[in-house]
């Protein structure tokens, strides 16, 4: 467990945080992490903790909603703070480290002191571009706490919706693309060999890679979200087709829904271009940042192909899911075929047109 009086300047408090915690809560990302670049590492790796334990504060269950929004505004308040309150920041973990089921997210909720330092510690530039694409991902989360009813309500069939296609890109850019906005200003700013990157540009390019890979995780988990009363699929779009939100609670509405899904599911792909443009803007000979790129686009799409092909897209234990055994195979052809455009292109446009022909089969 990381000692929250440990002097984050150390080596063994930023190794252990940028480690085997980052490694431990992070999933998958920690793949694209480990690829990055050296200097990439550290600003990246530390924003997708911070931003993991916001996500941590506004999904513990066993806490009332206000209680949680209340504790993750007292955390966006620390991590814009000049100066740390740390009796602040431990009455947080003292109100949620006792509701994880996983060991590792209570050593992350343990670790916020030390993880709130070691950003003091960052340089001007990273600091600031850290602080605030935390604040705008607690913004997405803020939202999720104040438009839909608590989880367990919505077990019992309490329903909300977003209401419009314009809310549901709103959301998508809170919790995603305002990564890849993130991630434009932080590749620029430590890699040389971007010096050519126009950053406003490539920033509006990010924030449509951001929102590909959302909108794939939205349609992909449609119903554990409907199982908790969250609908991201928007009211006014689902009346296009005489439907309305809890209409989706049965599965069997799964085929008149089918169309919408279609529609979004080309929304999605649309990003996609833009999230492939983006990669190849990236010079050859920085494969690792390539890869970094490549991988969530190479593992996203197939998800939307098994998700436009499966017909109980809105059945419970029916996800639509990209195996593991897959995910290995993708990465070892990824090796070989990073340095080419030519051949990523080919990838990513045999990807888009199995898609394509699910849509219209």
């Amino acid at each position: 467990m990381l000692a929250t009086h440990m002097n984050p300047e150390s080596k063994d408090a930023r190794g252990e945080l940028l480690g085997e915690l980052l490694k431990n809560v992070s999933r998958s990302f920690y793949l694209t992490l480990r690829v990055l670049p050296a200097g990439l590492r550290e600003p990246i790796g530390l924003g997708y903790l911070l931003a993991r334990a916001a996500d941590t504060i506004a999904d513990t269950e066993l806490i009332d909603p206000k209680r949680r929004l209340d504790l993750l505004l007292t955390f966006r308040e620390q991590v814009r703070a000049t100066s740390i309150d740390a009796t602040r920041v431990r009455a947080i973990e003292t109100a949620l480290t006792a509701h994880q089921k996983d060991a590792h997210e209570r050593v992350l909720l343990e670790s916020l002191v030390p993880a709130l330092h070691l950003l003091h510690d960052m340089p001007e530039r990273d600091r600031y571009e850290i602080r605030a694409v935390v604040t705008t991902l607690t913004q997405g989360m803020e939202q999720d706490l104040t438009v839909f009813p608590p989880e367990a309500a919505g077990r019992d069939g309490e329903l909300e919706a977003l209401l419009s296609s314009r809310e549901l890109e709103n959301y998508t850019y809170y919790v995603a693309g305002c990564v890849g906005e993130f991630w434009t200003k932080m590749t620029v700013a430590h890699t040389r060999a971007l010096h050519f990157w126009k950053v406003p540009e490539m920033s509006v390019c990010g924030v449509r890679f951001g929102k590909a890979l959302q909108y794939t995780n939205i349609l992909r988990d449609v119903p554990k979200d409907l199982a908790i009363g969250r609908c991201y699929l928007p009211a006014t779009m689902l009346s296009a087709y005489e439907l309305k939100p809890a209409d989706l609670l049965n599965p069997a509405n799964g085929v008149r829904a089918r169309p919408l899904l279609h529609t979004l599911i080309r929304t999605a792909l649309a990003h996609y271009r833009e999230a492939l443009r983006y990669t190849l803007a990236i010079p050859p000979q920085l494969g690792r940042l390539r890869l970094a790129c490549l991988w969530p686009i190479l593992i996203g799409l197939p998800t939307l192909e098994k998700l436009a092909r499966n017909e109980r897209w809105l059945e419970k234990g029916h996800a639509s899911k990209v195996s593991r055994q897959q995910v290995y195979r993708i990465l070892a052809l990824s090796l070989p075929a990073v340095g080419s455009d030519t051949l990523i292109k080919a990838w990513v446009h045999s990807e888009l047109a199995r898609i394509e022909a699910a849509l219209i089969a």
